[in-house]
């Protein structure tokens, strides 16, 4: 991590800590309207008007605690997650005390109000979003008058504070659409200082790049490694700052790497659907054979990555083809019937979702930008507060860490990829054998018979960790599933030396995955350490380093980080 300029542990850094384990990643397909937010209104509205006693009942009962906390009797205590009430003022002022107290009975009142009202399921988990969005809204932090730690940098600033904090407000008008910006983009320079490990595109077509990276060790595996990343970001999340970089630890393994860069697509590619990202991955998985020599390949998929390299396995074992020797999915969901958390959930109705097709159908591209407000909505407190308090009320820079770099730097999706995903959430192929075709091919997962691992984190919300072990029963009970303590991208950017990391690994063969951990087997540190095990064992034989990138069909031309990787 790069320090901000605030000094050791600053409030910048605290800020990173709590926003890196709600990196954009996978985002959600379908956007918030205002629509959305005057039907949610509607729909409560209405409710209470049929339903008038819950609302007087739970109306009086508010009142009366505002009356204990008036009497010194109420008291509620905070989630100890909650690092919004941190400063020792919410306990030792009587005045802050007692307004923590009313806010904290406000927001239960609503909630509970929410919960005994008679609604749809799906009605009431959009009603409590919406709800959540406006209580987290008001809250006394988010005001320069309530929060005390702003106040007393104010006073400590001279004023200083405030100054700066207006100033940073003008900059994201003018240059972030007017959200609070989370990170400090000046320090990184990609290829310099991030994503600058050595190697070379040695293929490129309209649709990606593919660069391989120069072997470390004299001996390498003779079975390369290809990564198929998300379409939604930048490809180098793993290859950030050299100490938590995967692809530099592969390297120093003697796996040999390739790594496709998608362009960032712009409307005129809004053809290029899941067809032409699989046929893509084919001609990248071609190449790689060919320079490496290697009748096969081990496929790494990270997130819809992990999709895109699936419906590519699939489409292999339907046309009888082997060109997959092992297959890792990292924080990847296939069975579209568990994925995301019940946030995600309450905003996929049938409107939505054809509002979302038919918005990135006229525009030719579903905006990346547009794509991270979304999701900041969904998490509010972490990456929208949590700026507004740092960036405006304390007057400080965002802060300068790579993974924040990384999830700003992000890419449309074409119309009809975008399109195609949404069907995913009503065919669910990888669990219905010839729900998806590839080029007129029908998949069916079952005919996929290769080794594979996949990969989850604990406290990953993104593709919670149990809808993951679904992904490998969808492999077979033979599939090696690692469950780390982490989040979405944390459990990925797990280096060696961390002495805070675990995991758990065993097969995917109890049916569920509570019964899984049951029987899982722990182990302390990096799983990285376990994976290049695993990988060894199945990359074949040793051969030595090639002298030089690609070869004579393939040639290197531009220096990793690519080009691709530059466009906006």
């Amino acid at each position: 991590m790069m320090k901000s300029t605030q000094g050791e542990m600053s409030d910048a850094d605290a800020v990173a800590a709590v926003a890196a384990s709600n990196t954009l990643a996978m985002n959600p397909l379908v956007s918030l309207r205002s629509e959305d937010f005057f039907e949610a209104a509607q729909t409560l509205f209405r409710a209470t008007i049929r339903q008038p006693r819950i609302a007087a009942e739970q109306w009086w009962s508010f009142v009366g605690e505002l009356g204990k906390i008036a009497s010194g009797v109420a008291f509620r205590v905070t989630d100890p997650a909650d690092k919004r009430f941190s400063d020792p003022a919410w306990k030792s002022s009587s005045y802050h005390k007692a307004l923590l107290q009313s806010y904290l009975a406000w927001g239960h009142a609503v909630g509970e109000f929410i919960e005994r009202l008679e609604m749809g399921e799906q009605e009431k988990a959009r009603a409590k979003l919406f709800s959540q969005i406006f209580v987290d809204a008001l809250a006394p932090t988010n005001a320069l008058i309530f929060n005390p730690t702003a106040l007393k940098k104010l006073v400590d600033s001279g004023g200083e504070s405030l100054w700066l904090g207006f100033k940073n407000y003008v900059g994201d008008l003018a240059k972030n659409g007017g959200m609070p910006s989370q990170v400090d983009t000046t320090p990184f320079e990609l290829g310099k200082n991030i994503a600058a490990t050595p190697g070379a595109v040695v293929f490129r077509n309209e649709i990606f790049e593919l660069v391989q990276y120069r072997p470390t060790t004299p001996d390498v595996w003779q079975q390369p490694l290809v990564i198929t990343p998300p379409q939604i970001n930048k490809y180098y999340s793993l290859d950030l700052s050299p100490e938590k970089s995967m692809v530099q630890f592969l390297l120093r393994e003697g796996i040999q790497v390739f790594c496709i860069s998608w362009r960032n697509p712009t409307p005129e590619h809004r053809h290029w659907g899941f067809n032409s990202y699989v046929q893509a991955v084919d001609v990248a998985v071609d190449a790689a054979r060919a320079i490496t020599g290697s009748h096969d390949v081990s496929l790494m998929g990270a997130c819809s990555g992990g999709i895109t390299s699936s419906a590519y396995a699939g489409w292999l074992a339907a046309r009888g083809e082997s060109k997959i020797k092992n297959l890792i999915l990292a924080v990847c969901t296939l069975d579209t019937s568990t994925a995301g958390d019940t946030t995600f959930g309450a905003l996929i109705t049938p409107e939505t979702v054809e509002a979302a097709r038919n918005s990135s159908s006229l525009r030719g591209v579903l905006d990346g930008q547009e794509l991270a407000k979304v999701f900041a909505w969904m998490r509010p407190n972490d990456l929208i507060w949590n700026y507004w308090v740092n960036n405006y009320l304390l007057g400080n820079a965002p802060p300068a860490f790579d993974i924040l770099f990384w999830n700003s730097d992000t890419t449309s999706l074409p119309a009809k990829l975008h399109s195609d995903y949404l069907d995913l959430i009503y065919t669910n192929p990888f669990r219905n054998a010839g729900g998806l075709s590839i080029c007129g091919t029908p998949i069916d997962m079952r005919r996929v018979e290769i080794d594979s691992y996949v990969v989850a984190g604990v406290t990953d919300h993104i593709t919670p960790w149990k809808s993951v072990y679904q992904t490998a029963q969808i492999l077979g009970d033979d599939t090696t599933f690692i469950l780390s303590n982490a989040g979405h991208l944390q459990s990925l950017l797990n280096p060696p030396g961390n002495t805070k990391a675990t995991f758990v690994t065993g097969m995917a063969s109890q049916p569920h995955a509570d019964a899984f951990m049951e029987t899982a087997e722990k182990h302390t540190g990096s799983w990285w350490v376990h994976w290049s095990e695993w990988l060894s064992k199945r990359s074949g034989e040793k051969v030595a380093a090639a002298a030089g990138l690609g070869n004579a069909e393939f040639r290197p031309g531009e220096p990793a980080p690519g080009t691709y990787v530059f466009n906006r």
